[in-house]
């Protein structure tokens, strides 16, 4: 994890929550329409109809007054060619790893934008053989397999063929006597499974050696009854077994078995061709054998095979496979009008990479700085946020022979992909520093969070207002909350104070910087000081000003959105 100088993480919170002490500057307006009807006094059928349809038609916003934000953008234009003179830089981060964790191969690759920008293999594929590994080699992936199961649910709820808090018995019969803990535990639902939050107990060193258990032994166990670590909703505990329920799920709802739904819905259209549930099924020249590292020396782990278990890890891709998956998920952000992708509609796979449990926080102190870690569980994947980033996305996976991970940031348009062939192969660290070389290039730029057309024409009324009060622009800029938290004389006087205290002729610094679509914060710069100016618009039609924050802040300094971590 990248150290920070702060004390403290947290969620991002508004940035006008995070001002200190202040001076809160509000305008109000309560702007009552009357609608009378000239229909000769007499209430019609045709008279009702008219009014009824004007009063229930949606009010329209258009120019200024748009409450519809573009997409955020990338505003260096040299972010691309920064990213690219990175590359050898990461090379050496992934060589030196393979070296010194003596890694017999490995494959690699740096996602941009929804292309694969960088890809690479070093080492062998096969002892042996002193076979090389190349960027088409297939890797065993394990539990980053969970992500593509959980993919497959989502396209059968959108289909209409389940709803995610359904209880999972409605699907698989065999969990309708599943004796619970308490008499009070809710019956286990289609969500707990996805977000770990079944109740079942974390099963790693078990659920390694269940993937080529039978479909039958699938059944038999789930009759013979799932012990309880928790009840069910409560608590987050990764479970192997319930992913191989939804697996079941896929099958029975789906109507085909797992691998060939995976391999028809998900992965042809995809262009993931090498991806397979089976390793036989994956060409001898292009196997990467797994190995562990026993007294010095490699010894090959026996390939695994395919069974009632494969959709929590029993899946196989290549470097070039895997970042088409990664660019799928990327492609999710931004929020953007446009086509769909034909695997899944952009709003279910920004929902996949949402905490849905909490699996709480992790602190470390280093280079005199405490940095947190936090997040959870999403869908078939895991959600974090550093001091450096405040959407991390990732998943990894590790069985006898093989480790790899996936990771990606949402808000900066990267990822990154690793796959090793030795047992639990820790990408973890290597990730960290490619990711921390990245931004030493000033290659990582988070998109820029772009305003509302009414917050940049509300933030002009309200510099106007700034710098010479009117009561008749207050009353037309403001929500019906202002002038009822304090009077607009006392809020005109406070402004004035700050004004005057700032040398006055005070005039726009900068841009508008938005935090989201309707609120945004600015610097106006006086003769002898600087003002902050910040903006939260209320959720009505036209938006109007809910909150008016006003403050003194450094004049050699200009505003920002606040860190992830603050002190």
């Amino acid at each position: 994890m990248p150290s920070n100088q702060c004390a403290q993480c947290s969620e991002r919170a508004p940035i006008l929550a995070h001002l200190g002490k202040r001076t809160q500057i509000h305008a109000m307006t309560s702007a009552h329409t009357t609608f009378r009807a000239a229909f000769g006094g007499m209430a019609t059928p045709v008279a009702i109809a008219v009014l009824t349809a004007m009063l229930s038609a949606p009010v329209a916003e258009s120019g200024a007054q748009s409450s519809i934000a573009p997409p955020g953008t990338f505003r260096d234009p040299d972010r691309l060619a920064k990213l690219t003179r990175a590359m050898p830089a990461v090379d050496s981060v992934m060589r030196t790893f393979m070296t010194r964790s003596r890694v017999p191969g490995i494959a690699y690759g740096v996602i941009v934008d929804g292309k694969l920008l960088h890809v690479a293999a070093h080492g062998v594929r096969d002892v042996p053989r002193n076979a090389p590994a190349d960027t088409s080699t297939v890797f065993r992936i394990a539990s980053m397999t969970k992500s593509f199961t959980a993919l497959a649910i989502l396209q059968l709820r959108d289909a209409g063929k389940l709803s995610l808090d359904d209880p999972a018995e409605k699907y698989v019969p065999e969990l309708k006597t599943l004796r619970y803990s308490t008499s009070d535990a809710p019956r286990i639902t289609v969500r707990h499974l996805m977000s770990h939050a079944a109740g079942f107990p974390e099963d790693n060193p078990w659920g390694d050696q269940q993937l080529s258990a039978s479909e039958a032994d699938l059944s038999r166990l789930m009759r013979e009854g799932i012990p309880f670590s928790n009840v069910p909703g409560v608590a987050y505990e990764y479970s192997n077994f319930g992913f191989a329920i939804l697996g079941r799920i896929v099958v029975n709802v789906g109507g085909m078995p797992y691998a060939r739904y995976i391999r028809e819905k998900v992965l042809l259209p995809l262009g993931m061709t090498s991806t397979t549930m089976e390793t036989a099924q994956v060409p001898e020249i292009r196997r990467a054998r797994g190995y562990r590292l026993q007294d010095g020396q490699w010894l090959e782990e026996p390939a695994l095979a395919d069974g009632s278990f494969g959709a929590m890890g029993g899946m196989l891709t290549s470097s070039a496979d895997l970042s088409r998956w990664v660019a799928l998920l990327l492609g999710a952000w931004p929020a953007r009008d446009g086509a769909e992708h034909p695997v899944l509609k952009r709003s279910s796979l920004r929902e996949m990479q949402q905490v849905w449990r909490g699996a709480g926080a992790t602190a470390s102190f280093a280079n005199g700085a405490v940095s947190l870690n936090s997040g959870g569980y999403a869908y078939g994947l895991r959600v974090s946020q550093n001091c450096m980033f405040n959407h991390i996305v990732a998943h990894s996976g590790g069985l006898p022979g093989y480790g790899s991970q996936m990771r990606w940031l949402p808000e900066y348009g990267v990822g990154i992909i690793a796959l090793g062939n030795l047992t639990y192969t820790g990408w973890g660290g290597p990730i960290d520093q490619a990711f921390d070389v990245l931004q030493r290039a000033g290659a990582l730029e988070p998109r820029v969070i772009q305003p509302a057309p009414v917050l940049v024409s509300t933030q002009q009324q309200v510099t106007r207002l700034v710098q010479r009060w009117d009561r008749a622009l207050a009353d037309s800029i403001a929500a019906m909350n202002l002038y009822l938290d304090e009077s607009a004389p006392r809020r005109a006087a406070a402004i004035q104070k700050l004004v005057d205290a700032a040398g006055g002729e005070c005039a726009p610094d900068g841009p508008l910087v938005a935090e989201n679509a309707l609120r945004g914060l600015w610097k106006l710069k006086c003769r002898t000081g600087a003002l902050r100016i910040g903006i939260t618009l209320a959720p009505t039609t036209p938006a109007r000003v809910q909150q008016f924050v006003v403050m003194p802040m450094p004049v050699n300094e200009q505003v920002r959105l606040a860190p992830a971590c603050r002190q």
